[in-house]
């Protein structure tokens, strides 16, 4: 039975679209197989969101809300709000977190 509900933000349904298009372009086995490894590593969410760690960057400046899952190369930060949890991004772990949070908000 699942506990909590998990919700994709626009921004990281597009995220996780681009970061498979472009290793499509070289391997579409690859892409198929990493998408359905975040994918897999998500549903995780749906049980134990707390298991995952608080984005460091943000832990080091007291922002606690933000957690993340990493698979590989790629980091999908999310936030829990009582039992939902909403992915908002997934980024490429060479990516600065606090970066990208300031330009989303920006842009919004």
């Amino acid at each position: 039975m699942k506990n909590f509900k998990v919700l994709w933000a626009k921004s990281a349904k597009n995220d996780l679209e681009e970061i498979i298009e472009y290793i499509k372009i070289d391997d579409i086995d690859a892409a198929k197989n990493i998408f359905l490894a975040i994918k897999s590593e998500c549903n995780e969410l749906y049980y134990f969101p707390e298991k995952f760690r608080v984005v460091p960057e943000l832990h080091k400046i007291n922002i606690l809300q933000y957690r993340e899952v990493i698979y590989k190369r790629w980091r999908v930060v999310y936030k829990i709000v009582g039992k939902k949890v909403y992915i908002l991004f997934v980024v490429d772990t060479s990516r600065n977190v606090e970066d990208v949070l300031l330009q989303r908000l920006l842009n919004q």
